[in-house]
């Protein structure tokens, strides 16, 4: 199902509801502030309370209301952080088989959002890293995003949302509950909790060893000479002059239940 291209707006419905049958005799009433309700969302994941209703009116609201509310960077950001993280847990918890393939996982279209289903690839090279190709390393474009992605991706890229979206996988940064108004403190702290736990500075050798998603998303960080500005920002090396970067391994064991309060 995940491979079929959403064109008939009846089959797509009919789809729906045959795999979340309860989603038509739920409240589809209109989400007030989609900030808030993506934070009551993950916050519900973390509790492990049933979210299905939460799903539904996810489901039912449309392109329109998502593109006038998320109408700053900020907002954006946080609720699609947040909904990203939310349906990580809830996908992977109830059918953890499925990341055994993480490329089909990663591109399939599974999320129901505005009435289509989406995949995690869209919400993050499209729309939280504003039309990436996601084999390009941060550094070439999408040619042809679709509509969906247009209206709702970011102006901006920002760096520091590769240490708040959680994978699934172990080595992947924990999950926090973001919202618009506290944004760039939180991405502050969750990058620097997160550069802090995983790299590794040599003083002798003047060699940092840092995390796989320097070099997989390089473009997005500066490239080399960015990353090196950004790791003495955040005080892992005292100085870029002379420093050597070593990409660690990337551990990708399934791992969730990740979080952290920023």
């Amino acid at each position: 199902m995940n491979a079929i291209k959403f064109k008939y707006p009846v089959i797509l419905f009919l789809l729906v509801v045959s795999v979340f049958p309860s989603y038509g005799q739920m409240n589809n009433s209109k989400i007030l502030d989609l900030n808030t309700f993506s934070e009551t969302f993950l916050t519900q994941v973390r509790n492990n309370e049933d979210t299905n209703e939460l799903r539904a009116q996810l489901y039912n609201t449309t392109l329109q209301e998502l593109e006038e509310s998320l109408n700053t960077d900020e907002k954006k950001l946080a609720f699609w952080i947040n909904v990203y993280n939310a349906y990580i847990q809830v996908v992977l918890s109830e059918n953890p088989e499925k990341y055994d393939d993480r490329g089909t996982f990663f591109s399939a279209e599974q999320l129901p959002i505005a009435g289509r289903l989406v995949s995690f690839e869209k919400i993050e090279h499209g729309i939280i890293r504003k039309s990436q190709w996601k084999l390009g390393l941060g550094m070439i474009r999408k040619w042809f995003p679709n509509k969906f992605e247009r209206k709702l991706r970011v102006d901006n890229r920002e760096y520091r949302v590769h240490f708040a979206l959680n994978c699934g996988a172990k080595d992947c940064p924990p999950v926090a509950i973001y919202s618009a108004d506290n944004l760039n403190e939180q991405l502050n702290k969750g990058t620097a909790a997160y550069l802090n736990k995983t790299s590794t500075y040599n003083k002798e050798s003047g060699e940092v060893s840092v995390t796989s998603l320097f070099s997989w998303f390089r473009g997005d960080f500066g490239c080399k000479s960015g990353v090196k500005d950004i790791l003495k920002e955040f005080n892992i090396i005292p100085t870029t002059k002379n420093i050597d970067l070593n990409y660690k391994s990337y551990d990708w064991t399934l791992d969730l239940d990740n979080w952290i309060d920023l």
